[in-house]
């Protein structure tokens, strides 16, 4: 008889086995297959976006007394850089038809070392002098300023022209970040007198060199006012220099061209400080005197026409 029973286990039950996992193995001759049509279609890119360069050559021959064809390769030489023309006009319109490249954007990296003195007619501490509020810079540049340029149609249907400023003989003009170098007319030629008058204290009082004021910021728009103020507590909301009529100038940097006669920075600005207050009584600009950011701000005066 047979017995269909299921035998009986008393010990414990043997574990179930795991299976073991394969792994895949990277082929580098694969890898390589698959990477190498990328790497030369990058290669390939790369040779068609650099220019050759323009290397014209003439074929010249010559037959010499043997009948010997002689040939003589003559390579001729890039042309040379054109050479721009520098400014001197006298009206503010020609600064636009000057090419930004030129010789007056030439200067040295850093003030020299002063080794000689000027003299300067101190007239005291110029900050409470030199202390007109925004609101008559406002108010003024009102009067014949631009409205400000919120958008982009704004800069082509601007109420009243406005000009280019660069770099020229009576001033510098600085990298601008959060401005742009346009003025209208009337400011863009006080800026030009404050310059040339500069230039011409330090002749008048015997001094040599080469100096010009540095020009920090011209036109502002409310998104970079919106920008500089996130850095500059001086900069407020209702800033003039959206109006086209205002500009700062440095009073801790001048720019030299020349590395002698070198003078110190704080005769400069006494010079300047001379310059201004002489404008301002003369009915020309109004002046602000910062000090967070070492400037002049200036917004110059509408001239009377009557």
């Amino acid at each position: 008889m047979t017995d269909n029973r299921t035998p009986v286990h008393n010990g414990p039950s043997p574990a179930p086995r795991r299976k073991r996992k394969v792994r895949r193995r990277i082929n580098p001759l694969k890898v390589l297959r698959l990477l190498l049509p990328v790497m030369l279609f990058i290669c390939l890119c790369i040779v068609m976006c650099v220019p050759a360069p323009e290397h014209r050559h003439e074929v010249k021959s010559d037959l010499t007394e043997e009948g010997i064809i002689q040939e003589e390769v003559i390579e001729e030489e890039p042309a040379e850089a054109p050479v721009f023309e520098i400014f001197s006009g006298t009206d503010v319109y020609d600064l636009e038809r000057m090419d930004t490249v030129s010789f007056y954007r030439r200067h040295l990296d850093k003030m020299p070392d002063p080794t000689h003195r000027l003299k300067v007619n101190y007239f005291g501490n110029p900050r409470p002098y030199f202390n007109d509020s925004n609101y008559v810079h406002w108010a003024e540049a009102e009067r014949y300023g631009i409205r400000p340029l919120t958008d982009t149609r704004s800069h082509w249907q601007i109420d009243r022209p406005i000009v280019r400023i660069t770099s020229c003989a009576d001033y510098y003009l600085d990298t601008l970040i959060f401005s742009r170098p346009y003025l209208v007319p009337e400011a863009a030629s006080t800026l030009r007198e404050i310059g040339h008058r500069f230039r011409d204290t330090i002749a008048a009082r015997g001094a040599g060199g080469d100096y010009r004021i540095k020009v920090t910021s011209v036109l502002r728009t409310p998104q970079t006012v919106k920008r500089l103020r996130r850095r500059n507590r001086n900069a407020i909301d209702s800033s003039v220099h959206q109006l086209g009529t205002t500009f700062d100038i440095s009073y801790a940097s001048f720019v030299a061209s020349a590395p002698a006669p070198a003078y110190s920075t704080d005769d400069l600005k006494g010079i300047l400080s001379e310059v201004l207050k002489a404008m301002r009584e003369e009915g020309k600009i109004w002046v602000k005197y910062e000090v967070g950011q070492p400037c002049f701000h200036i917004t110059a005066r509408k001239p009377d026409t009557e």
